[in-house]
C-alpha cells in the first residue's frame, strides 16, 4: 500500500469513529428527549450524517439503543448488586428503587427502556433479568421477616413498578411545567415528584404501614391535569410545547 493511500484509509477510520460517536451522541439526546420510538432519520440529521451513514453503523434500532444505554444499564446493575447485599432488605430495595426511579425521571429514553421490552437489545435482556432478582432476593427476606405481605409476589411488584414508571416522565415534566409557569422554586424539584406514589406504592406492600409523611408535595389539580395530558398518545414532543400565556 502506497503512503497516500494509507493515509487515505487513516482518514476514513477516523472519519467512521467520529460519525460514531456524533451518532451516539445524537442518539442519547433525541431518545432522552422523545423516548426509543423517536424517527432515526431525526438523529441522522442532529448528527450532521445521512441515513446511509446511520445503518452503516447500526443496522437495526435496537443496535443504536444497545450502544447508546448499555453504560447506563450497568449502573443499574451494580446498584442492584448493592442492594443484595444491604444488611436491612428495606433499606436496600428503598435505596436500589431511587437509583432506577432516578434514571427513569432522567429521560424518556431510560424510561423506556426500563418499563417495556425491546427485542434485540442484549443488554436489556440483562438487565431485566438482574431487576427482577434483585426485586426476588429482597422480597424473600423481606416476607421472611414479616416486614411484608405474605402473598405479595415479584410479579406483583414488578408489575406496579412498571406501572408507576411509566407515568413518570410525564409527572416530571407535568410539575416542571407548572412550576415554572408560576416561576415556583419547586421547579429545581421537580424531578424528584415519583418521590410520593412510590413512598405509597411501596407502603400498601408492609404488613404494618409506617406512618411516616409522604415525600415531595401532593399534585394539584393543574398539575394531574398536565400529567394525563403528557400521557395520552396526543402528548407533544420536546420543544414542541405552546408557551402558556
Amino acid at each position: 500500500m502506497t503512503v497516500g493511500a494509507r493515509d487515505g484509509a487513516h482518514r476514513q477510520r477516523r472519519d467512521a469513529r467520529r460519525n460514531r460517536e456524533l451518532l451516539l451522541e445524537a442518539a442519547h439526546e433525541v431518545f432522552t428527549e422523545q423516548g426509543l420510538d423517536a424517527a432515526l432519520d431525526v438523529i441522522a440529521r442532529r448528527a450532521g450524517v445521512g441515513n446511509a451513514t446511520l445503518y452503516r453503523h447500526f443496522p437495526t434500532r435496537a443496535a443504536l439503543v444497545d450502544a447508546v444505554f448499555r453504560d447506563s444499564l450497568t449502573g443499574t446493575m451494580d446498584a442492584g448488586e448493592r442492594a443484595r447485599k444491604a444488611p436491612d432488605a428495606w433499606a436496600g430495595l428503598t435505596g436500589y428503587l431511587e437509583v432506577v426511579f432516578g434514571a427513569l425521571a432522567a429521560d424518556r429514553g431510560s424510561n423506556d427502556l426500563m418499563t417495556t421490552h425491546l427485542r434485540g437489545v442484549d443488554s436489556l435482556e440483562a438487565v431485566h433479568e438482574h431487576n427482577r432478582r434483585t426485586v426476588d432476593t429482597l422480597l424473600t427476606r423481606l416476607r421472611d421477616e414479616g416486614t411484608v405481605r405474605a402473598d405479595v409476589t415479584t410479579e406483583d411488584v414488578l408489575f406496579g413498578l412498571a406501572a408507576l414508571g411509566r407515568a413518570v416522565p410525564a409527572l416530571t415534566a407535568a410539575t416542571a411545567a407548572t412550576a415554572a409557569a408560576a416561576s415556583a422554586p419547586a421547579a429545581e424539584t421537580a424531578p424528584d415528584a415519583w418521590r410520593r406514589p412510590l413512598a405509597l406504592f411501596l407502603g400498601g406492600l408492609r404488613t404494618a404501614p409506617a406512618a411516616a409523611s409522604l415525600p415531595a408535595p401532593a399534585l394539584t389539580a393543574a398539575e394531574l391535569g398536565e400529567v394525563l395530558r403528557e400521557l395520552g398518545p396526543h402528548r407533544t414532543r420536546a420543544g414542541d410545547r405552546e408557551p402558556r400565556a
